[in-house]
């Protein structure tokens, strides 16, 4: 791979962490306080930063394989994915990183559907 590949993957993983920065900064500061008052809503704002930690994560593998055109791309990002989803399970199950504080399977859920 060329410096211009590693280069388009490096500016399009570096737009995926902001977007993933700025959208759990605005669901917290913004989104969660203000649909606090429904449950259902509560529960979908509460599960939002695992759905789209664990879908822009999977992404960050997808710019890779398809700059590289690589034969077995679709089973890379698969098992990119998988892996991604299995990380965010056993961190709800038990924290290590301190980004989850309490066990919440709706957070599995989410992070699965991611």
């Amino acid at each position: 791979m060329n410096w211009k590949s590693k280069k388009k993957v490096l500016v399009i993983n570096a737009f995926l962490v902001a977007v993933l920065f700025g959208l759990v900064s605005l669901n917290k500061e913004v989104l969660r306080p203000a649909l606090n008052s429904s449950h259902l809503l509560g529960i979908l704002t509460g599960c939002f930063p695992n759905f789209i930690a664990a879908y822009l994560i999977s992404l960050a593998s997808v710019s890779a394989v398809l700059i590289r055109k690589l034969k077995r791309g679709r089973s890379i990002i698969y098992l990119w994915s998988t892996m991604v989803f299995i990380i965010l399970m056993i961190e709800e199950l038990k924290p290590m990183w301190g980004a989850s504080t309490q066990y919440d399977a709706f957070d599995i859920i989410a992070s699965g559907v991611g």
